[in-house]
């Protein structure tokens, strides 16, 4: 699945979202607040927050066994962190971004 600008959601003007646009109503809620919940923390956390953005891919797409692929970049100080994962489970998927992100930013 190949994204585009009109794939991008954004979300307050700091993060984004690409890919999730197929996702059905009830879980892009799940992933906004989610996804919310984690920015606000590198907000809070990190003086230098600048922005979070997750591109959502499906692989080996199949009817109820798809695996999702997130890649994700935060911003923070103007310098990028980038960490991906995949799993069969989209909201463990982001979850596990989310906290290699965390990391990452701790070391960066």
């Amino acid at each position: 699945m190949e994204t585009n600008d009109s794939d991008l959601l954004a979300l307050g003007g700091n993060i984004q979202l690409a890919g999730f646009s197929v996702l059905d109503k009830s879980e892009l809620i799940v992933v906004k607040k989610v996804v919310g919940s984690y920015a606000r923390k590198f907000s809070d956390q990190y003086t230098g927050f600048q922005g979070l953005h997750l591109t959502l891919k499906e692989l080996h797409k199949r009817e109820k066994s798809e695996i999702f692929q997130v890649s994700g970049r935060v911003i923070i100080d103007g310098k990028t962190h980038a960490v991906e994962d995949d799993d069969r489970n989209l909201f463990f998927c982001i979850d596990a971004v989310m906290k290699k992100l965390e990391t990452v930013a701790l070391k960066g």
